[in-house]
């Protein structure tokens, strides 16, 4: 039964509803793109040890596929600020109360804002083709001062936002277009579809699975505007619609830019490079057009960290507003309206974030992720079809449930494929959660020391 008595979600009368189709899809591509593609080509290519890394980037999409169409059945039936930390919150609280939508918030924290330092890190990375003798100090100034910029552009409200992410999302094509096509201008076949003998024997699987945790890594932001429910315009429609295009337009674009650059040179050369961009650009087209391609690349970086922050500081303020998160996240600017605790603390987290090796950021928010985020969510999904049928799905997802098996058996690979450092880590941090969320729960009353309280917040909604 829903407990009219309890805090309803956050609805038009917090959040202004100023983003569409278009600007939620820009959302969604600006924050997968970003610089992703530029510093992983190069690592994906020493993984798999050749040109076949492509696949790795088809695996990805399809893993993405899969899961975004269970981000779109939840978001377009949910459309409340907070993303996954709404779909179990409703999910999970027929038998364990707020413990799912807790450990999530509390995974939250450590997993958006190291997503943002990869970005981060990769835009220093490209920063070193212009000052190629940079010490530790300065690469980490550099860090905390675009960290710290990033933050000050979020300080306003939503339509000044929308306009300056469109704004981005068009220099992120222009970056990826403009590599592409030096890639193809000095383009040759036997380097990017001739692979190395024996390459598909036993060990391709080995290689394949640390290539997919690139590959997926490369495509994550496709669910940004599932964190913006409360501002998105005609939510049934937007929601799905910014996921699923977001996607399969990323793929091709993918597709495209790693051909291309596979194309350029051999593939060892191409798996040492630091900078592949600037080397595909400045190989094919000199180094004046490789210097400006590679100040598009960082302001694409830049970019992915803008719609991420933006997204992501949404979630601990819509905990905060279910009681299911220290209140002080709960509050909004005085004059702008927007989440401005949560967005604070998570530029300070992406700055600390920084300072540690991007492979293992990478391998770290995964593994944190999957186990709390992405499994869950798919179960999520399967348990709320079965408890709440008459929820109203303006999206309901295609061929189910082989989309979400498939979703479930690429997370489980992806899972497994980690370092031994990531798991552990991410393992303590799950522990950790445990742990604290007992004793908010004995402070705050709630279950497992109280009675379950079921809130059926979108049964009835409009």
């Amino acid at each position: 039964m829903q407990d009219s008595s309890a805090p309803q979600p956050v609805r038009d009368n917090a959040f202004h509803r100023s983003i569409g189709l278009f600007s939620g899809t820009a959302i969604n591509m600006t924050q997968m793109c970003g610089i992703g593609p530029f510093i992983t080509i190069p690592i994906m290519v020493a993984t798999m040890g050749g040109p076949q890394a492509v696949i790795g980037w088809i695996a990805g999409a399809i893993l993405a596929v899969a899961d975004g169409m269970v981000w779109a059945e939840l978001g377009a039936a949910m459309p409340g600020s907070g993303g996954t930390y709404v779909y179990l919150r409703e999910a999970f609280q027929y038998r364990t109360g707020k413990l799912m939508p807790f450990l999530f918030i509390w995974t939250v924290l450590l997993t958006i804002p190291l997503l943002m330092s990869t970005g981060i890190i990769g835009m220093v990375e490209y920063l070193e083709y212009f000052f190629p003798r940079l010490g530790w100090w300065p690469v980490h100034l550099v860090s905390l001062a675009a960290t710290g910029l990033v933050t000050w552009l979020l300080y306003r409200r939503i339509e000044s936002i929308r306009a300056i992410t469109i704004a981005l999302w068009v220099i992120m094509l222009v970056s990826v277009i403009g590599v592409s096509a030096a890639g193809f201008s000095d383009f040759h076949a036997g380097y990017a579809f001739s692979y190395p003998a024996g390459v598909f024997g036993s060990h391709f699987f080995v290689g394949l699975g640390a290539g997919l945790i690139l590959g997926i890594y490369d495509y994550l932001g496709y669910f940004t505007t599932a964190y913006m429910g409360d501002e998105l315009r005609n939510p049934g429609r937007t929601m799905p619609g910014s996921i699923i295009i977001s996607v399969i337009a990323m793929m091709i674009v993918y597709l495209i830019l790693n051909i291309s650059v596979l194309g350029v040179a051999p593939w060892q050369e191409i798996a040492r490079s630091q900078s592949v961009a600037s080397l595909v650009v400045e190989r094919s087209w000199g180094h004046l057009a490789a210097s400006g391609m590679t100040i598009l690349i960082i302001v694409t970086a830049f970019a992915s960290v803008f719609a991420g922050l933006l997204g992501g500081s949404r979630v601990p303020f819509q905990a905060a507003h279910e009681k299911v998160f220290l209140s002080v996240f709960g509050k909004l600017h005085a004059k702008h309206g927007f989440p401005h605790v949560a967005l604070l603390t998570m530029g300070v987290v992406t700055a600390i974030g920084t300072f540690f090796d991007l492979t293992e950021v990478i391998n770290m928010l995964l593994a944190a992720t999957i186990i709390v985020q992405s499994i869950a969510q798919i179960a999520a999904l399967v348990v709320l079809r079965r408890r709440q049928p008459a929820l109203r799905r303006p999206y309901r997802q295609w061929l189910y449930p082989v989309p979400c098996v498939i979703a479930l058996l690429g997370w489980v690979y992806v899972y497994v494929s980690a370092s031994a450092l990531s798991l552990i880590l991410s393992g303590a941090w799950i522990v950790a959660g445990l742990v604290v969320f007992a004793i908010w729960a004995r402070v705050n009353r709630s279950w497992p020391f109280a009675p379950v309280e079921i809130r059926e917040a979108y049964l009835g909604s409009d």
